[in-house]
């Protein structure tokens, strides 16, 4: 009889809901609590074990929730406390825990928090931000903000800045106050209470910031933060956590993602993601996808991990262009594009994550700049052609990187808006939903959601996706991803044709033998050749 892995998220697979777009319930073209809980039904049957759900708390929605002003009230448009009490119940009626996007590195300027802070030095709540000493005329430094601008704003009735890394509107919190990590601690213990299965961790990685030094991420005492929060809040119940960390290396991720659980279970880094961007360049400077450094990269993190942290596996989420569009073949090639891409993650070590959408190969949009609702997207537009660069070419960018891509409303069916709501949508819907829909692949026996439930129904029923070893095959082939999972005596390949062209391959040049195919996007198998995007994966026995 096979043993069951621990803990319960190594076989997981996560989905993400971004929940503005995804089911409108109340006729308001955004979105909620109520819309989610229609479609849970739908979630169980695709196969998935929980929901990390982007922020839902209250806020003003300069950041789309990710500029909370209370952690432990729920914001109007989505729904009530109420409502989230009965999403985690009924999730967890289906097998499904709800996973809460927490935002700890600053907090909205609407916050009680701030609003205090601002009366004066002396008060109370002055501390629990990062403030600095100046004249307007000259900031502390010329640190720059993520979304543009300076890092720093000015408040003259206090003759002083406050630290914002993101919008004007997201003061930093100062987590070198004990008195703010208490009540952090607090609110969490507090949300753990009403059942939630775990956290995703906003830029944890920044919270340690020193604006003194210039330093942003991996500051000194950020561990050092990081395990007393661990320690105060989430080992005390069996959750899942994971930070989201673009600053993290092998060696701070073995220590986020230690088995001993000091830190939490896994972290996000985003090596892989970077690499269309032109070096130390923004990442609107777009540059050809280098696909050996992609291997590179996945296997690195695979082999450095193994048995001593542990991976998440992504290709999309809300800051992210879909990947459909992005590596793969959004048009000729969409369904194979999309299923190869999915076989390559799926097959690795680590907890999957799939972006709504992503299992109906939902892709990017093209709007006019008007249609636009990120804030990232719009001030970059402002800013570059106040630079001098050309319309088209910032359009460009946008195009295949803006976030928007990932937040146009979830495409259920071919009636107007999707059937995501009978009002007009916050943001449009992306013009293909009537040829990319739920409907229309639940239709479709060989569909990309059939694919994603059979890689997700693989995990569950084969250890060796959450247990076994990682070796990357044909390291310097410019078309083929390949590589094996061996646990005791078994051994499985995962094979790819990352291109939309055919080449020729045989599995017996790898000296395998195929002796069962578990998944493959192509009904039959022709020897000698991979199809364009083609992949499979498949038990084997390995030859002398």
């Amino acid at each position: 009889m096979e043993q069951q892995v621990s803990p319960w998220w190594k076989r997981a697979v996560v989905y993400q809901i971004y929940p503005r777009s995804y089911q409108d319930s109340n006729g308001d073209g955004i979105g909620d609590l109520q819309g989610i809980i229609q479609r849970l039904d739908y979630l169980k049957e695709l196969g998935i074990d929980a929901i990390w759900l982007s922020p839902v708390c209250k806020s003003p929605q300069d950041d789309n929730g990710y500029d909370i002003s209370d952690y432990q009230d729920i914001d109007p448009m989505f729904g009530t406390l109420e409502d989230m009490q009965n999403l985690i119940k009924e999730a967890k009626k289906r097998g499904i825990q709800i996973i809460m996007d927490l935002v700890l590195n600053h907090s909205s300027d609407e916050h009680p928090w701030f609003l205090e802070a601002k009366k004066g030095k002396d008060n109370p709540y002055h501390d629990y931000y990062v403030w600095k000493d100046g004249s307007k005329e000259s900031p502390p430094n010329d640190m720059k903000a993520c979304f543009g601008g300076s890092a720093w704003e000015w408040m003259p009735e206090l003759n002083q800045y406050y630290f914002h890394q993101f919008s004007v509107k997201q003061p930093d919190l100062n987590w070198e106050n004990p008195k703010l990590r208490k009540e952090i601690y607090d609110m969490i213990l507090w949300w753990m209470e009403q059942g939630v299965g775990g956290f995703r961790l906003d830029v944890i990685d920044q919270i340690a910031k020193e604006p003194d030094q210039k330093i942003t991420i991996n500051g000194p005492k950020l561990h050092e933060y990081i395990r007393e929060l661990s320690r105060e809040t989430f080992q005390k119940g069996d959750l899942i956590t994971v930070g989201e960390a673009w600053g993290a290396d092998i060696e701070r991720a073995r220590l986020y993602s230690a088995p001993d659980k000091s830190e939490f279970s896994m972290v996000f880094q985003f090596e892989h993601i970077n690499l269309d961007q032109q070096p130390e360049k923004e990442k609107w400077d777009l540059k050809e996808l280098d696909f050996l450094k992609l291997k590179e990269i996945l296997s690195k993190w695979q082999t450095e991990l193994y048995q001593t942290g542990w991976n998440s596996l992504f290709w999309n989420n809300h800051d992210l262009p879909r990947i459909v569009s992005r590596w793969g073949n959004d048009s000729k090639y969409h369904d194979e594009s999309a299923k190869m891409l999915a076989t390559i993650l799926h097959g690795m070590q680590g907890t999957p994550y799939i972006y709504q959408g992503e299992e109906i190969g939902m892709t990017n949009v093209q709007f006019p700049i008007e249609e636009y609702r990120d804030i990232e997207t719009v001030n970059i537009y402002q800013e570059r052609l106040s630079k001098g660069y050309e319309k088209n070419d910032i359009m460009n960018s946008i195009y295949v990187k803006s976030r928007d891509n990932a937040r146009t409303p979830m495409q259920w069916d071919d009636t107007k808006n999707a059937g995501f709501t009978t009002a007009d949508p916050w943001i449009k819907v992306n013009p293909n939903y009537k040829e990319i829909n739920v409907k229309g692949s639940l239709k479709k026996k060989d569909s990309i959601f059939y694919y994603y439930q059979k890689l997700i129904s693989l995990r569950k029923e084969k250890p060796i996706f959450a247990e076994g070893s990682y070796e990357l095959l044909l390291k310097d082939h410019p078309d083929i991803f390949a590589y094996l999972r061996k646990l005791g005596n078994q051994t499985i390949c995962v094979i790819a044709n990352f291109h939309g062209k055919e080449i020729k391959f045989s599995i017996k040049d790898l000296k395998l033998d195929i002796t069962n195919y578990l998944i493959q996007n192509y009904e039959d198998q022709k020897e000698g050749i991979l199809r364009p995007y083609e992949a499979f994966i498949a038990e084997v026995k390995e030859s002398i």
